[in-house]
């Protein structure tokens, strides 16, 4: 025999625990992951084409900011060993990275890309200045890097070899370092310097002729037998909160993606 009135009771019993069970969940919904906030602290010349890079990244991965700490790498080192929350270091020297390696603060690092110097005077070149030669006139004012940062000591370099050449001589090298009127700590103050006509010319790395100022200098190249090769390494911190999703980031950089973009902006792809 069928008990129609228990049956009804039932189900009305079920409805409401189903309904309570829904109430329960609309009400206490599962936590939202945390917003990841990836800190790459990289050198000053990668500023332009990391900001690109950091845009695409972040629109791959809308879960995740990039947020980006620009200065001279041994600022940058200085901040690491200090304390400072980083998940990513990008140097524009080994000499840099090394530092914070031997520190035991990174993991493996590897070279991403390389750049390579340049000479820019102002655009209205009052130092009527046409060739590296030039540098060496007495009263010319050049800006150049502090040695400790990696395009002083690039500049210095190429300097020296170009005194060992019979087309400059070991005079000429003298002559230009008599010339140095402020010696910064980053490239893009070299810029700054240079585009406004503090300097009548300045040592900095061929990507830092951006878009913004190409019209304001004007560039000398550095002959490759002379020129020296920047390589830049990046690693991820090892005490990174967020070591997964940095070398994520990692990644892109070496990706054809990335080497695209930072060879757009004159770098020299590894790739």
């Amino acid at each position: 025999m069928r008990h129609p009135l228990r049956t009804f009771w039932l189900l009305v019993t079920l409805c409401i625990f189903v309904t309570a069970c829904g109430s329960t969940t609309a009400a206490n919904p599962a936590p939202a992951a945390a917003p990841v906030t990836l800190n790459v602290f990289a050198a000053a010349s990668l500023t332009e084409a990391f900001t690109e890079i950091g845009m695409k990244f972040q629109s791959a991965h809308p879960d995740l900011t990039v947020k980006f700490n620009f200065a001279g790498s041994p600022t940058l080192v200085q901040q690491i060993t200090g304390g400072a929350a980083a998940d990513i270091f990008a140097s524009a020297d080994l000499a840099n990275m090394k530092k914070v390696s031997d520190a035991g603060l990174v993991g493996d690092s590897q070279v991403f890309v390389k750049n390579k110097l340049v000479v820019i005077i102002p655009a209205t070149n009052p130092g009527n200045i046409s060739t590296l030669k030039d540098l060496a006139k007495k009263g010319v004012k050049i800006d150049i890097e502090a040695p400790a940062v990696p395009a002083g000591k690039y500049s210095l370099q190429a300097l020296d070899n170009m005194a060992k050449s019979p087309d400059y001589g070991s005079g000429y090298e003298a002559a230009v370092k008599a010339n140095f009127v402020s010696q910064v700590d980053n490239v893009k103050a070299v810029v700054q310097k240079v585009q406004v006509g503090e300097a009548d010319a300045g040592f900095v790395y061929r990507t830092d002729v951006t878009a913004s100022v190409s019209d304001k200098v004007k560039v000398i190249d550095i002959p490759d037998t002379f020129n020296v090769i920047a390589e830049y390494p990046i690693a991820v911190i090892k005490n990174s909160a967020h070591a997964t999703d940095a070398q994520a980031f990692v990644q892109y950089v070496l990706s054809a993606d990335g080497q695209a973009i930072l060879t757009k902006f004159n770098f020299i792809s590894v790739a």
